[in-house]
This record gives C-alpha cells, structure tokens and sequence, in this order.
C-alpha cells in the first residue's frame, strides 16, 4: 500500500506541466535520436548532461529517463527500414524487421515493434515499481564492508559483461579508477595525480569524461568508418495498421518478450541484448510457420522489441535501489546521479522520494506519449535518416564541446574533454569497451571510501570483509564473474584439442 501510495505522488509530480513539458521533450529528443544511426541512447544522454547542469534534479531526469525509453523505441526505425541497429538490443529486429521492409510491410512492423514496446514498458514498469522496493528493502541490512562488495561486483559486472574481452574490460575500468583517484585525497588532505594544475584539485569531473567517451569518441569513430554513401531507405507502402493476423501473431510474443526482459535486465549479467536473442530463439520454437524466420516473420520483430523495452525497465531496478549500473546507459545515467551529488540505493528512496518516484511515473507517461508520437508520426521520423552525416557529427561535436565548457567555464576542461575523446576513439578501435571507465571513475572513489570505513570500524581487521555474509556472497559473485568465462574458455580449448587429438588417431 505505501508502494501504491509513493506512485500516486510520483504521479503528481510527473503531471506537472513543467515536468510534463521535460517528459514530452525527453521522448521526443530520445525518439529522433533513436532513429539516427550509430547514436544510442548513452550518447545521447551523456551528450545532454552539461546542458541540464543548472535543471532542477527531478525533471533533469525525467527527461533522462524520457530519453532513455525514447531511444529504445526509436532503434527500431533504424534496424527495420535501413537494417543499421544503432544499439546492440536492435540486432535482432533488424533480421526480420528489415525483411519485413523490403517485402514493402515495413510500416506493419513498425507497428508492431511500437505497440509491443508501449505494452512491454508499460508492464516492466508496474514490475519496477513493485521490485524496486523490495531491492531497497534488501539493501537497508548493508553496511561499509557489504557496501563495499557491491560495488566491487557493480564494477566487475559492467568489466565481464559489456565486451568481448576480460582483459580489455580491465583495462578500461583500471583507467577509470586511475582517473577517480585524481584530486585531493579526503582522508590525508594531500593532492593526488593532480600534476600542478590547480583545477585538477577538485578531481575530474565525470560529466567531462562521460562526453568525452560516448559523444567524441563515439562520434570520431563513426564518422572515421562510415563512407558517407547514401543508404537505401525503405519507403513505407500500402496500410500502415496491422491486420487481424498480425495482432493475431504478435500479442503472445508481446507478452513472452516483456516476461523475459525485465527479469534479465535487472540481472547483474542482464543488460538488453541476452533477453532479445532469447525471445527470437522462443519465438521461433513455438512459431506454426518457423521456415519464414529470418525472411519477414512478425514474431520475430513483435518478441525481442518487448525484450528490449522490457528490458530498460529491468536495468532502471538495481540502478536505483543499489546503485547497479548493468548498462552502458545505466552507467551515464549514475554519472548524472554524481553531477547533482546523489548517489542510487535506498538512501535515494528515503531523501529524495519525489525525484525517484517522479521518474518512475513518468516512464508510465513516456510510454503512452511515445506511443503517440510513433504511430502517427511514423513517417516524419524516416525523414530524419536522409540528414548528411557530416552535418550530424559535426554538430555533435560542437555541441559537446560547448557544452563541456559550460560546466565550469574553463579550458582545462576542454583539454581533458579532447583527450579523453581520443582515448576513447582510440578504444573503440581497439574494441575496448567505454562503459567500465565510466563505472571505475564514479564508483572507485566510493569503493575506497566503504573499504577505509570498514577497516576502521573493524581496527583493522580485512576479514570483516568475508566473516559478513552478504559482504561474502557478493564478493564471491564478483569473483565467480571474472573467474568463471576464464575456466569455461581453458575447458572449451581443452575439450577442442581432445576432440583434435582423437580424430587425428583415428
């Protein structure tokens, strides 16, 4: 009942018209940004994050969260009718979507993928609402040492999960925590890895490196490997509503997809693109007519949009009951936490009621606004994929750059924004996953801090850290979670070379 009752309060301050007018603006700009190429919803939030620095807390993110929905929806437009995902949760609608398109049905499956998201988001978001707390709940019991172990698994987490390789993902979150521990130390009061310039004193700010990793970075990349030749974009031909066999088709699907993406997203090893795959490999074993699969089925687009949309509501749960980022969007979403000086978990739930309970009942409102704007307007956005790609770049990095200049009107910044872009140019080509640096920046100096009030708290004692249960359990998780890929890989490689071994007898 007091669940029921923060939600009506969320909802009071969600229907402002000031927060309502921040909702409709996140959805739109998260829309058009989800149907560009190659710009996701990270981008487009670290992007923004200079811009909101001087907005009140709750419609900052309001706006944030009306981005992040927004962009999931969007994605769609992109994988369907130009078979270009710009995130990693659309490859899978790409597959059949964009089948779909050329058999001139592009519009159908449009829809399907709108109607499924509103549907999916919707109840992911009931689901958040309820589990949130329980989470929160769950985190009260914690103290210095099992906060501690949380973070350490939140930072191997984003390390083991978003990359191909542990080694690389390492890399990337040592880089952060190496960036965190510049500035004063707020034990000794001595200065750290600041190198004589004054303005590193206070540290660097994680608004600067989120911008300079996602948006200049990101952006250098793209336009580094794009060849700027003009794509063929489906046009939308014929009825643009579904008929009484595609709702016939898709509305179990709808269901199947929201049941497996909020789960696996708020999963530590969740994330949007496990749930989608799953939904696909469902969908596919319980279809009637599994031979169109891959050439323009509408289960295949219906199930893994509900996934991925399911899915954001999932990761939304232990980022703000725990302080869990399982996403590279969640981890700029903790960055814009640290730029009003919050920090997620259940702290959050008890100071700032309004802002987490406004924020989760405006995902109530982001859904039916989106699907207002995409049913509709379906063909204004297309438009927006014929933009010429050297203008977009371009205006994104002026945008950044600005924006990063504002925060503290000094050029420091601005140095460090562009080092950090190449830096992180320099990982996406090396295939070095960004999100861990982000994470280790925001949570390092946390991290340390816990570990310092545990030690003290126990004189000293370092086994506090497994004689607690829970503070135990996590860090074993933590270490199940960078040891386990490696001991599956050697039995993989071992296996293979027995298999070798037997048939070259034979």
């Amino acid at each position: 009942m007091d669940t029921l009752a923060a939600l009506g309060h969320g909802f009071l301050v969600a229907l402002t018209p000031y927060n309502l007018l921040w909702s409709a603006i996140g959805v739109t700009v998260g829309t058009a940004v989800g149907v560009l190429p190659g710009i996701g919803p990270a981008l487009t939030v670290a992007l923004l994050l200079p811009v909101t620095y001087h907005l009140e807390p709750t419609s900052a993110f309001i706006m944030f969260a009306g981005i992040y929905y927004g962009a999931m929806y969007g994605g769609s437009t992109t994988s369907i009718l130009l078979n270009a995902p710009g995130e990693s949760g659309s490859i899978v609608t790409a597959i059949d979507g964009h089948a779909m398109a050329r058999q001139g049905r592009g519009a159908q499956a449009l829809a399907t993928a709108a109607i499924g998201s509103f549907i999916a988001g919707t109840i992911a978001t009931a689901a958040l609402t309820f589990v949130a707390p329980l989470m929160v709940k769950m985190a009260l019991l914690f103290g210095p040492a099992e906060y501690f172990a949380l973070m350490v698994l939140a930072l191997t987490t984003v390390t083991a999960v978003l990359g191909n390789s542990l080694a690389r993902g390492l890399g990337s979150l040592f880089l952060g925590l190496a960036l965190g521990l510049v500035g004063i130390d707020m034990q000794t009061g001595q200065a750290r890895l600041a190198f004589g310039v004054p303005e590193l004193l206070d540290g660097i700010d994680t608004v600067v490196v989120a911008v300079g990793l996602f948006a200049v970075g990101e952006t250098l990349y793209v336009a580094s490997r794009f060849r700027f030749e003009r794509e063929e974009v489906y046009a939308l031909k014929g009825s643009k509503w579904m008929s009484r066999e595609d709702w016939s088709r898709s509305w179990k699907p709808w269901l199947r997809g929201t049941l497996l993406g909020f789960p696996i997203g708020a999963l530590p090893a969740g994330g949007s693109e496990i749930p989608t795959f799953l939904s696909y490999l469902v969908e596919k074993r319980l279809a009637k007519k599994p031979e169109e699969f891959g050439h323009g089925a509408i289960e295949a687009v219906a199930g893994p949009e509900a996934a991925n949309n399911a899915s954001a509501a999932g990761v939304l749960a232990p980022l703000l009951s725990l302080g869990l980022p399982t996403s590279a969007t969640a981890a700029i979403m903790l960055a814009a936490f640290q730029q009003y000086g919050l920090q997620p978990g259940p702290t959050l739930f008890d100071s700032n009621p309004e802002l987490v309970w406004g924020m989760i009942a405006s995902l109530y409102v982001g859904n039916v606004l989106l699907l207002l704007l995409n049913l509709p307007l379906v063909g204004m956005w297309v438009k927006l994929l014929v933009i010429p790609r050297p203008w977009l770049y371009a205006g994104i990095l002026v945008f950044s750059t600005l924006g990063a200049y504002t925060l503290n009107n000094n050029v420091v910044d601005l140095v460090i924004l562009w080092v950090i872009g190449l830096v992180g140019f320099g990982m996406r080509v090396l295939n070095v996953p960004v999100a861990p640096c982000v994470v280790g920046l925001i949570l390092g100096p946390l991290a340390e801090q816990q570990f310092r009030r545990a030690l003290a708290i126990s004189q000293g004692d370092a086994t506090v850290f497994i004689t607690h249960p829970i503070s135990a359990a996590l860090l074993a998780i933590a270490l199940l979670l960078v040891v386990g890929p490696l001991v599956m890989r050697r039995r993989n490689r071992t296996a293979a070379s027995d298999h070798a071994g037997k048939t070259s007898t034979v």
